[in-house]
């Protein structure tokens, strides 16, 4: 695997050389616009809204809208006078307890691999995360834009996972959301008896992308039958559960939990459809 960044972190004095790779992966399925008629592809042209003429590359300029209709064009040179120096560095600007950070800040993970000559640092500093429960945060510019990104100890190896910045997240202010209820004691226990007895040891191997994966299992019959129409199984759609009486409600949640959990315990199934084959 290809590091997608070198550089360094660094911290007061301490400079670490690592390498940046892709800690995730998500392979999304590709579809292109096809002619009904003939299935010939169809290709995206560049149209101008005024009159519906097709514009060349080098009639292009970029334009930021400061009003509505209403643009101003920068250049090349108008995005290099403003661009971040590119200095190849992880520069830790502050250590501060993960707990403290809301987990809607967190945004791409990636792994660092120690060069050579930075082993030792490396792990002076993972296990000095580790040990104090702290991330460091810290800017750094990747390609052409600087991120926010926070430097995490995880298991043997140093995360740099990057963040939004304060303004990019949306206030939940503008949202009509409740600050309190009436709920009974009865209710609240209820409730904590069900999240006890879901309570499962965390498996992230257990969930899986189903709609990719059924996604795929028709593509493939399709694929073998020629490009006929495939029938969908009927499904019931699960009526809205009417929460009027909360305790009624999270009764027979516990009952279904509980049927659940015989199932699994007598080495019994769910059904899968028909047709459905796994990625």
């Amino acid at each position: 695997m290809r590091p997608i960044w070198k550089g360094s972190i660094s911290f007061g004095l301490v400079n670490i050389p690592i390498a940046l790779y892709a800690a995730t992966r998500r392979e999304e399925l590709k579809f292109r616009l096809l002619r009904a008629s003939d299935l010939s592809p169809v290709n995206y042209k560049r149209v101008a809204e005024a009159d519906g003429k097709e514009v060349s590359w080098d009639q292009i300029v970029k334009g930021y809208e400061h009003e509505k209709g209403k643009f101003v064009v920068l250049k090349e040179e108008d995005f290099q006078r403003v661009d971040v120096e590119a200095t190849q560095t992880v520069d830790i600007i502050d250590f501060v307890g993960l707990s403290e950070i809301n987990p809607m800040y967190f945004h791409k993970p990636f792994y660092m691999e120690p060069a050579k000559g930075g082993t030792k640092a490396y792990v002076l500093l993972r296990d000095a995360l580790r040990n104090t429960g702290k991330v460091g945060v810290a800017k750094v510019v990747i390609k052409t834009r600087q991120y926010l990104a926070a430097v995490k100890a995880n298991e043997k190896a140093l995360l740099l996972e990057l963040m939004h910045f304060a303004d990019e997240l949306v206030d939940p202010d503008s949202l009509d959301l409740p600050a309190d209820a009436k709920v009974s004691k009865g209710e609240m226990e209820m409730a904590k008896a069900l999240i006890s007895r879901m309570t499962a040891k965390w498996q992230p191997d257990k969930y899986k992308d189903d709609y990719r994966t059924s996604l795929l299992g028709l593509i493939e019959q399709k694929v073998e039958s020629g490009g006929q129409e495939i029938k969908a199984p009927k499904g019931k759609p699960k009526r809205p559960t009417n929460v009027i009486d909360l305790v009624e409600v999270l009764k027979r949640s516990m009952a279904e939990t509980t049927k659940s959990a015989n199932r699994t315990a007598h080495g019994t199934r769910p059904v899968k459809p028909k047709g459905k084959k796994a990625a």
